[in-house]
């Protein structure tokens, strides 16, 4: 075969390549072979390795000796300035290590990172040749830093070796120094979750409480992977649970944000402040319900944790589940009993009584919005309606409180039961084909609607025949309440068609609810 490029991609000629094959597989007489036709045994490939590269990266100790009888440049790096010296540490090849010291190769090197020999064989695990370098060369220093300001000690805690941590512990090094990011050791294995390693560092004595850069502590760092075992342990090893970031988090709003509910069962337990707030004015709870995570939300509203809390925005958690539309999340906020009159703001400074400052402040009082109205806008129908369900029920909770107890479980979503479905195809009935345009809302302010309440509840648009829709969203708005309340709803419909004059309609309306004979919302006093 005519010996040409392997390929455009590449540099090496067919020869080459079959010569870096021969070395990765330790095939010596292949070797001879191609090296008595000429073969060029310097030859790189398009990362820039060579053929000593392979070998000693193999472990090949006789591809090695071959080589090196013709090439006596053993420090040449590829593009990543890995060596052959660091390729045989980075892939623990002991005795490869032992050939190349003896026969010269250059000691301090360091790849494009900074990694020198004891950096790579700490983050590979590689203790054989960890006690090679530390114990046989000489100018070794083991708190040496890469690059980024790792220690052996930082890349052997950030990638999970253990043995390599408790052999760099055992021979002294500095257990608290801090990376460019201003991360210990004690930090990257938290990140990672390396929870053997973390007790390993602890017993040291090292704070247990450092910052890096950004405010993080160990805590922190833990709290954002989820990583249970580390928490406890910190938590165990007396670390303040409520220290907050550069960023005002603490570790409750991390775990809040990536929905890890273990975790934040754990933190709750600790004592750590549900209510904290970042620099955006979030709670945990914030979080929780922006990133849908419903676990997290229970826990944290079983712990009593402020449901009216607002943000930078004013905005409360409920405002952020109306937005998106989060039904389950609301309803356990509102079953939870939040208060539905705050609104959101747009934060302003216009003090001069100027027309053009009148008609931007009237834009601004627009912007201002409850959670109701928020659900509205975002046409979230089956959210307006809960939240209006739930202010009537506090509304009538509040008239009764001491006389009246609410049959539990409270729920304000769709009514799904087998016993109202009868007298909900009434009201279906009702609103579709007997109420005219304008009635419902007539009917609806007999029964205390407010003006919000029938303003949002028009905000769905279906068509020109919208107001049947209203009117059937207010009919079984008005219902829950009736059934919350131990009223008999066929009686108050009754009494309703007759108040808006209507009286033909109540009769016709009374026979056809009390057609069902099993019903026991039947009226009584009719």
């Amino acid at each position: 075969m005519e010996d040409e490029l392997v390929s455009a991609q590449d540099f090496l000629l067919w020869s080459e390549k079959e010569f870096h094959d021969a070395a990765k597989r330790n095939d010596t007489r292949k070797m001879q072979e191609l090296i008595k036709k000429g073969v060029d045994i310097n030859a790189r490939n398009k990362v820039g390795r060579k053929a000593l590269h392979w070998a000693a990266g193999a472990g090949n100790e006789q591809a090695l000796q071959l080589l090196l009888e013709h090439d006596t440049d053993l420090n040449e790096a590829d593009r990543f300035g890995m060596n052959a010296l660091l390729l045989a540490s980075w892939f623990g090849h002991h005795k490869i290590l032992q050939i190349l010291v003896s026969c010269g190769a250059k000691l301090n090197s360091e790849n494009k990172d900074g990694l020198n020999l004891l950096h790579c064989a700490a983050q590979q695990g590689h203790i054989k040749v960890l006690e090679f370098i530390l114990e046989d060369l000489e100018d070794i220093s083991l708190d040496r830093v890469e690059k980024s300001g790792k220690t052996a000690l930082h890349l052997a805690a950030e990638h999970g070796q253990l043995e390599v941590v408790e052999f760099l512990v055992g021979m002294g090094c500095t257990h608290d120094l801090k990376d460019k990011e201003e991360n210990t050791a004690m930090h990257l294995a938290a990140n990672k979750g390396h929870t053997e390693i973390l007790q390993k560092i602890v017993e040291t004595g090292a704070s247990v409480d450092e910052r890096n850069i950004d405010g993080l502590t160990p805590l922190h760092m833990a709290a954002e992977g989820g990583h249970y075992e580390c928490i406890k342990l910190l938590l165990d090893s007396g670390c303040n649970a409520n220290t907050q970031t550069n960023r005002n988090m603490n570790a409750l709003h991390y775990v809040a944000q990536h929905g890890h509910d273990r975790e934040a069962s754990l933190l709750l337990k600790a004592g750590i402040n549900a209510d904290a707030v970042n620099n955006q004015h979030f709670t945990p709870l914030h979080l929780a319900v922006f990133n849908n995570h419903t676990k997290v939300v229970r826990l944290l509203i079983d712990a009593d944790c402020n449901l009216n809390a607002t943000d930078i925005r004013q905005q409360t958690a409920l405002h952020i589940a109306a937005e998106h539309g989060r039904q389950h999340l609301a309803e356990m906020m509102l079953i939870s009993g939040v208060r539905l009159n705050l609104t959101d703001k747009v934060p302003h400074s216009f003090t001069e009584h100027r027309p053009l400052c009148n008609i931007i402040m009237q834009i601004i009082v627009k912007q201002e919005k409850t959670c109701l109205e928020v659900a509205a806008r975002g046409n979230h129908v089956i959210l307006v309606d809960m939240i209006i369900k739930a202010d009537r029920f506090y509304k009538w909770e509040k008239d009764h409180m001491s006389s009246t107890q609410v049959r539990r479980p409270l729920s304000f979503k769709q009514d799904p039961q087998p016993e109202t479905q009868h007298f909900r195809s009434v009201l279906w009935s009702l609103a579709t084909k007997h109420l005219c345009r304008g009635e419902w809302k007539i009917l609806a302010q007999h029964w205390d609607f407010s003006k919000a309440h029938i303003q949002a509840i028009e905000q769905q648009w279906t068509g020109k025949k919208s107001f049947k829709d209203h009117g059937l969203r207010m009919l079984l708005i008005w219902l829950h309440g009736a059934l919350i309340a131990g009223e008999n709803p066929v009686k108050g419909l009754y009494e309703g068609l007759v108040e808006i004059s209507r009286t033909d309609l109540a009769e016709s309306i009374r026979q056809e609810a009390n057609s069902q004979p099993s019903s026991s919302k039947m009226c009584s006093v009719m």
